[in-house]
């Protein structure tokens, strides 16, 4: 999504803060680029953003966790 000026970047800020099921995100401005982390439907998500902030919203990956105790996104489990 085109994220152009501090308006459009405060929208989506407000939109993903009021997501209760999201764990955390990261909007990166300059690469037009929102990253979210959380058990959620990733078009949920893409459809309240949209509806907040007016613009095309594109899915571009998505990663599903691994099954517990496997190393996950560089997260090592912790040790006994």
């Amino acid at each position: 999504m085109n994220i152009d000026c501090n308006g459009c970047y405060r929208k989506i800020r407000s939109a993903l803060l009021q997501m209760q099921e999201l764990e955390s995100h990261l909007i990166e401005k300059k690469q037009s680029r929102v990253s979210v982390c959380g058990v959620f439907n990733p078009q949920d998500v893409a459809i309240k953003i949209r509806k907040k902030t007016n613009r095309r919203v594109e899915i571009l990956d998505i990663k599903e966790l691994e099954a517990a105790g496997q190393e996950i996104a560089g997260h090592r489990p912790s040790q006994p």
